[in-house]
């Protein structure tokens, strides 16, 4: 009978011993899941919250998709995906400049009293007319959109301008010509450097000579109209 009694009790140990190293293994398993996938919930066994590159994660509790984005794509409201580049910046720019060039040249050719004045205006609205067919051209073959208008303070420039006249015209229209064409020159000279778009590279090589001519004429009617000083003088209104 004591030796019946042994055995039981050496058996239920051995038993008990069993159950409990089974039960540690399955909770290990649980807790760790399979290599590369994210862990398996110990409760419920539901996937973990990792995320693919680029794709998003499945939420393991409500089943819906992550909002990760796919590489190379812009995240929703990212403005920066519909801006344009610099070369198209460069054209719009260009575009709306000239547009500002003529309408100032035309209010020039009519109201200047200094006849170097007058013939610098006439002279931008030719040269700036051309040089805009000819970027508008250049932009319908890429289906490029470009303003056929000033922007706002260049509108401004003009308005006041406008409400001008005699010497003091004279003066404040050639201060912001020699302002503006040492600004176009810069950015025409940047573009026909350092352009990627080919067309518009080579366009601003062929048109900065003659901005560069525009400014040695500007400086040359500024000095005309200042006595002799080619001083641009503080009522410049430079876009």
């Amino acid at each position: 009978m004591q030796n019946q009694k042994i055995a039981l009790i050496l058996g239920a140990t051995i038993c008990f011993a069993l159950n409990s190293v089974a039960f540690a293994q399955a909770g290990s398993a649980g807790q760790t899941g399979a290599p590369g996938q994210g862990a398996a919930s110990g409760q419920s066994g539901a996937g973990s919250q990792g995320t693919m590159p680029g794709r998003g994660g499945v939420n393991p509790q409500t089943g819906t998709a992550g909002q990760g984005t796919a590489p190379g794509s812009a995240a929703p409201g990212d403005s920066h995906s519909m801006s344009a580049n610099p070369d198209q910046k460069f054209a719009q720019n260009a575009a709306a400049g000239s547009a500002a060039e003529i309408q100032l040249g035309q209010v020039a050719a009519d109201k200047a009293t200094n006849d170097k004045v007058k013939q610098f205006g006439q002279r931008m609205v030719a040269d700036h007319t051309k040089a805009s067919s000819e970027l508008k051209a250049i932009a319908s073959k890429k289906d490029m959109t470009l303003p056929d208008s000033p922007k706002g303070k260049d509108k401004a420039t003009i308005e006041k301008l406008s409400k001008m006249s005699g010497p003091a015209f004279d003066k404040a229209y050639m201060q912001d010509m020699v302002k503006d064409h040492q600004k176009d020159v810069a950015e025409f000279q940047k573009e026909a450097n350092n352009g990627s778009d080919p067309d518009l590279k080579a366009w601003a090589g062929t048109t900065l000579p003659v901005l560069q001519e525009h400014l040695r004429m500007a400086k040359e009617a500024l000095s005309a109209v200042n006595g002799g000083s080619d001083s641009t003088g503080a009522q410049s209104t430079s876009r």
